[in-house]
């Protein structure tokens, strides 16, 4: 996996974590009370921009009540409502730049 693929899969597993967060009703201050980490810490790992240990992410799984497995279920998609619903996290997580290439992309892929 080269280094393109390895933020991607990052940034799925974030927003996958931060999906799986909002849907139970917990803000990011509350999970990372709940896991006792800082929410600086945790808002990182939700945009892709750390590499959380095997125990945090044991942790976050305990602390949203999931499968370890179904937070990286974000990294092979298959369903289109879920792929275009994080197409559009990314988009909105996305500024300045990363929206003019963002849409240069998907301008030439779709017309």
């Amino acid at each position: 996996m080269n280094v393109d693929a390895n933020l991607d899969a990052k940034r799925l597993i974030g927003i996958r974590i931060g999906n799986i967060r909002k849907k139970i009703g917990l803000t990011q201050e509350e999970l990372a009370a709940k896991m006792n980490i800082g929410p600086k810490y945790l808002s990182s790992i939700e945009r892709g921009k750390e590499n959380p240990t095997l125990n945090t992410l044991i942790n976050l799984s305990h602390s949203l009540g999931v499968d370890l497995g179904e937070i990286f279920n974000a990294v092979q998609i298959e369903d289109v409502a879920k792929r275009k619903s994080l197409i559009i996290a990314l988009i909105n997580e996305a500024e300045g730049e990363q929206l003019k290439q963002a849409y240069k992309i998907l301008t030439s892929i779709l017309r």
